[in-house]
């Protein structure tokens, strides 16, 4: 006899009724019941919501039963019935195989996200998603790590700038997904993400209320890793790389100081007037690598800005793009996947909004949060590495990837939000 909880879902308005539920999910005889309105995207938030009171609860295995039950709101129900450590069980109404896949590969993905700093650092964050990736097309996929002094022989200064005070190398990661196994085979998109797998915030230092949850500083990277990850799952059948930029930001007297002038690899120069406004020094790094083997299509993802949190608050992800075809195509996208996302400006003339006296531009401005429009001019900032003037490329300011406290939606952790909507985007054309 199975020990797991049965679940239901059930249509039925209560608009003129004496009595309404008043939990999300109601306890009888047979199992847990979850009633249903007439709107479906607020169908979604009250199916997750039941989740993660069943997951308070204590309920360890449920099984979804019944009618009603399509992929949508079983994934919905997933998403908050997803502990910390992703150990309760779900037997599925339909679709077993595709929503197993997903909630496998997400569940991975928050792994990467909750595990601790002793954990995951540069170079076993980069081989932890070597393995997986190789593990799922041995054949199709080749990686590489560059590490420590040979990033400098290469030019990537700026992943090796904000990595070299920890005794934990800095790295860039670059797997190629090459589905033809033809080395002149395009690449049809490259993945960028950052990969700073713990914050301090270097002399620019956190509180440590702030620097609590920075182990999640390498958001960006799991993120895209795993949007990698389902997307061969699903028959991913163009070239793809993904470039991980990942570092420790910490202090010794070794560490990068504000005043520093950073020279990249295209000759710009940025002067440091923040330490913790590292994130954009080594996707700049990633970009660049992206321009040099001709992209189509460039999505970076990163915990960027608190800015973007602010704009949009946790259930969001913010998008900025200078390309209104591909912004739209993004926005619609995440739709499809049911996830939120929401576009902030970004403009040509935001590469201007950190201006510097002594270097092409300074990484931020000298204010707390970069001052107005943060999250806008850290973009702009990124768009002077962005290849053909932002042209075909998108930037993902993961503002709900990470809730350092449960609340009705989302268990304590990652939520690996944004996953779903970038391995959409890789499957579609160019």
């Amino acid at each position: 006899m199975s020990t797991a909880l049965a679940v239901f879902v059930v249509q039925q308005d209560f608009s003129a009724a004496a009595w309404k539920p008043s939990a999300a999910a109601v306890m009888g005889e047979k199992g847990a019941t979850i009633y249903l309105g007439a709107d479906e995207a607020e169908n979604l938030r009250k199916i997750q919501k039941a989740g993660r009171q069943l997951d308070g609860f204590g309920v360890r295995a449920v099984e979804l039963q019944g009618e009603g039950w399509d992929l949508e709101r079983q994934w919905a129900f997933s998403n908050g019935y997803t502990d910390t450590r992703s150990s309760n069980s779900i037997t599925w109404a339909n679709d077993a195989d595709t929503l197993k896949q997903m909630r496998d590969t997400v569940n991975w993905t928050r792994e990467l996200i909750n595990l601790p700093p002793d954990t995951i650092y540069p170079e076993s964050l980069a081989q932890r998603v070597a393995e997986k990736l190789e593990g799922l097309a041995a054949d199709k996929v080749s990686t590489r790590i560059i590490a420590g002094d040979e990033l400098l022989k290469e030019g990537w200064v700026g992943i090796h700038t904000v990595g070299r005070a920890s005794k934990h190398a800095p790295c860039m990661l670059v797997v190629d997904y090459n589905p033809s196994q033809q080395e002149d085979a395009p690449v049809d998109a490259c993945l960028v993400g950052k990969g700073i797998t713990f914050d301090s915030g270097g002399y620019s230092i956190k509180s440590s209320e702030g620097m609590l949850a920075m182990k999640c500083d390498m958001g960006g990277a799991a993120t895209v890793a795993g949007a990698l990850a389902l997307a061969i799952q699903q028959g991913l059948n163009k070239r793809v790389q993904l470039v991980l930029c990942c570092a420790e930001n910490l202090i010794d007297g070794t560490a990068y100081k504000l005043g520093d002038i950073i020279k990249y690899k295209n000759g710009t120069t940025v002067e440091i007037v923040n330490t913790d406004a590292e994130g954009r020094l080594v996707l700049a790094d990633g970009l660049q690598y992206a321009g040099e083997v001709g992209a189509k299509l460039i999505v970076d993802a990163a915990t960027l800005t608190g800015a973007a949190q602010v704009a949009v608050g946790t259930e969001y992800n913010a998008l900025f793009s200078v390309d209104d075809a591909l912004a739209n195509k993004a926005l619609a996208t995440a739709a499809e996947q049911r996830e939120n996302l929401w576009r902030l400006p970004l403009q040509q003339w935001h590469k201007e909004n950190t201006p510097s006296a002594f270097a092409d531009c300074a990484n931020s401005r000298p204010q707390k949060g970069g001052g107005s429009g943060g999250a806008s001019n850290a973009a702009g900032f990124l768009l002077r590495f962005a290849p053909n003037n932002g042209k075909g490329w998108l930037h993902f300011d993961i503002a709900g990837a990470y809730h350092g406290s449960a609340n009705s939606l989302w268990a304590t952790g990652a939520t690996a939000l944004g996953v779903r909507t970038i391995a959409a985007l890789l499957q579609q054309e160019n």
